[in-house]
């Protein structure tokens, strides 16, 4: 029996109800693990439902941006679903991105200073939430990842580099303590045809090559060269020429595309890796998150 992997899922407005129908699904069919990200509103509240909707199933947010709740009234919600859920909640934590930050008006300072800030603040409040869950840090270079090791149960990246990835927690293993969560979230299309799963994993990923520190951890995982022409496309306004500079050498670092048999031995691949949470963010070249869901469930079904 393979090891299955966790599973990215939203809760989209207007059919959220339904979400939790497939909260329940991934359960039933023994996935470990279900994370809300922070895209489709309120995933603390998600999270709250799918974890009265199931019995086993961990449920965590990958991630809660910490700008957007004070860090004492997070640890109220988090400490009342690690008591009431018998231990079952991961409470993911990140700075989400500039962009998010704009549009929100959010004002924001040093990510490494203000993550760490805020898990201490989580720590403090403790005494009147009771108990937290494990605390995971979205994590994307070394010093983020030094951080998570440092105060916290685990750490999360989004569309890391998996070559890169073992270079990156040998320089941690020293640190690490038993238990220490090593996620990533991968974007992932199952479809026999490669070209049109590829082709909807380079529209995931367009918005992340935008931002600089995106790009500087590919840049850091070996990915110079792509990395550097995308910056020259930006700088000249050429937007266009940005999917066709996403070549496939990368594109298949980061996420999983193709074939059925091919995005199950890239699963296998990345646990491999030493990931022992790939969470898979599934999306579908015919459909949306319904479809590509079943796509992942009919994966592991044969």
């Amino acid at each position: 029996m393979p090891q299955l992997p966790a599973v990215s899922l939203v809760a989209v407005p207007g059919r959220r109800a339904r979400a939790l129908e497939l909260a329940r699904e991934v359960e039933r069919r023994g996935f470990p693990s279900m994370w809300a990200p922070s895209l489709g509103g309120e995933q603390l509240s998600f999270c709250t439902s799918a974890l009265g909707a199931t019995t086993d199933l961990v449920v965590g947010t990958a991630i809660h941006p910490i700008y957007f709740r004070h860090a004492w009234d997070v640890a109220a919600t988090a400490g009342y679903l690690h008591e009431t859920s018998g231990g079952r909640f991961r409470l993911g934590l990140g700075v989400s991105h500039g962009p998010v930050h704009e549009r929100l008006g959010l004002q924001t300072g040093k990510p490494l200073a203000d993550t760490r800030t805020y898990v201490e603040g989580l720590r403090a409040a403790a005494g009147q939430s009771g108990e937290l869950p494990p605390v995971i840090l979205a994590t994307l270079r070394d010093r983020m990842l030094e951080l998570a090791v440092e105060v916290a149960e685990g750490a999360v990246w989004a569309n890391g580099a998996r070559s890169h990835m073992a270079a990156q927690l040998a320089g941690a293993a020293a640190g690490r303590p038993q238990g220490f969560t090593v996620a990533n979230m991968v974007p992932t299309v199952i479809d026999d045809d490669r070209e049109a799963a590829a082709a909807v994993c380079r529209k995931t990923l367009g918005g992340y090559v935008r931002l600089p520190n995106y790009r500087n951890y590919w840049k850091a995982a070996g990915y110079e060269e792509e990395m550097t022409a995308i910056e020259a496309a930006l700088e000249a306004g050429d937007t266009d020429r940005i999917p066709a500079l996403m070549h496939d050498r990368w594109l298949a670092d980061v996420t999983l595309f193709g074939p059925a048999g091919a995005v199950r031995d890239g699963i296998e691949a990345w646990f491999a890796a030493g990931v022992d949470t790939p969470i898979v963010v599934p999306s579908s070249t015919t459909g949306g998150q319904l479809k590509a869901l079943q796509e992942l469930f009919d994966l592991y079904a044969r």
